[in-house]
């Protein structure tokens, strides 16, 4: 593993037993974000880095009994956070990473990821990995519950100009990596930004 990797494990596995207690109102947030991805019933959906799987009932609820919603996280604590918080219900939840995905290419109809894009070790290259595994059309999500000046001011720093979810550093990185950016909202309630795949 790498130390990208061991990083991001050691952050979210002392995190994960009161990970949804420290966040309990985003679930509308999350559901409206699901909302924009334009799945329909039948629907084949990933939650990259899924966490404690918040994300899993809004996808379930829009792929419908018959699509299929997988969750993957680099983190055993978070699954099994996941798993007693009943979400493994509404997904198969997968201990995976996501730079390197155990799924056919081009077998999903969309990748939601929330907070991911920081915790990327090499962002341009994982985004075109999450292309792979997505069909020609298809859409990519990334969301955070709250906008990049809330997150700063809750984490005490100030937004810096090289923030990748910055409109102006996201488009490009998106496009280098096979990706259209088809809208971007940065407001204090939420970031979304929203891409479609190109061949």
């Amino acid at each position: 593993m790498s130390d990208d990797h061991t990083r991001v494990r050691d952050f979210f596995s002392a995190r994960a037993a009161d990970w949804d207690t420290r966040f309990p109102d985003d679930g509308p947030a999350y559901r409206a974000a699901a909302s924009e991805l334009g799945l329909r019933p039948g629907g084949h959906v990933l939650d990259a880095g899924c966490g404690t799987g918040r994300a899993l009932p809004a996808l379930r609820e829009a792929v419908g009994p018959s699509g299929v919603v997988l969750g993957a996280d680099l983190t055993p604590a978070m699954l099994e956070a996941a798993t007693r918080a009943g979400r493994d219900r509404e997904g198969q939840l997968l201990l995976a990473d996501v730079t390197r995905l155990p799924l056919r290419s081009a077998s999903l109809d969309a990748v939601f990821g929330a907070g991911l894009i920081s915790h990327l070790p090499d962002p341009a290259e994982n985004l075109r990995e999450l292309r792979r595994v997505v069909r020609p059309g298809g859409t990519l999500a990334l969301f955070h519950p709250i906008g990049r000046a809330a997150l700063a001011a809750r984490q005490g720093r100030q937004i810096t100009t090289d923030d990748l979810r910055a409109e102006e550093n996201l488009r490009p990185l998106l496009a280098g990596s096979g990706w259209q950016l088809t809208s971007y909202v940065d407001e204090s309630a939420r970031f979304l930004a929203l891409a479609a795949r190109q061949d």
